[in-house]
């Protein structure tokens, strides 16, 4: 009898856990929503250059039209309306504000001795694998992917990046891609990989080469 007992209730936890999943899963931000999810939302929009008035936690018209702006430039119905298909579009291009500041740390690490152009073209590296199916699906995954960025696993990611990082981050999350959509990028003169020399180069920015 126990035994039952126990199945059942996990039966219950489990059945809960997935209608829990799914209410979050298909929740929608409209005219009138409040939250801190307008919050993420409203930065991301910010970062991408639709929304330039103060970031709250309230969806008014402002927010609705900046969210119309994004959906109609990325072929999704410009109903104004966050649900599940404007939210994946919206994390394949953007980053809320934690994210920012790890494409900031990143670009720092890998590039603050380069021009502005090869600050920007790291960034855009990351941008475009995030929205590759090739590589991982958040900004965070893509960074600390094993191997992925030299930076990280000599530690320098860690460095306190400059605002010149954190413009450059901007510019990246706002589509400035000098790169020609690469997704790789190494320095010649200090990798010897045979493999980078398989990569088709899009182009040379600084110290950097850029590649598919």
């Amino acid at each position: 009898m126990n035994r039952f007992l126990t199945l059942f209730v996990l039966l219950v936890l489990v059945t809960a856990a997935v209608s829990n999943h799914k209410v979050e899963a298909s929740s929608v931000l409209k005219l009138g929503s409040k939250g801190q999810d307008i919050t993420d939302l409203q930065f991301r929009l910010q970062t991408m250059g639709h929304y330039n008035l103060p970031i709250d936690n309230s969806f008014g018209k402002a927010t609705r039209t900046a969210v119309q702006s994004f959906q109609k430039k990325n072929g999704l119905q410009g109903d104004g309306v966050v649900g599940p298909k404007t939210w994946a579009k919206l994390k394949k291009l953007s980053v809320n504000k934690k994210e920012l500041s790890m494409l900031a740390r990143v670009i720092y690490a890998e590039a603050r001795g380069e021009e502005y152009k090869g600050q920007v073209a790291v960034g855009a590296v990351v941008m475009n694998r995030l929205q590759s199916s090739k590589f991982p699906n958040t900004v965070k995954e893509v960074i600390m992917e094993p191997n992925a960025f030299s930076a990280v696993k000599d530690g320098q990611y860690w460095l306190i990046p400059n605002q010149t990082a954190f413009k450059a981050a901007k510019a990246a999350v706002k589509g400035n891609d000098p790169t020609g959509n690469a997704l790789f990028f190494f320095n010649p003169i200090i990798t010897n990989s045979a493999w980078f020399k398989t990569r088709t180069a899009t182009k040379k920015i600084g110290s950097h080469q850029f590649t598919l």
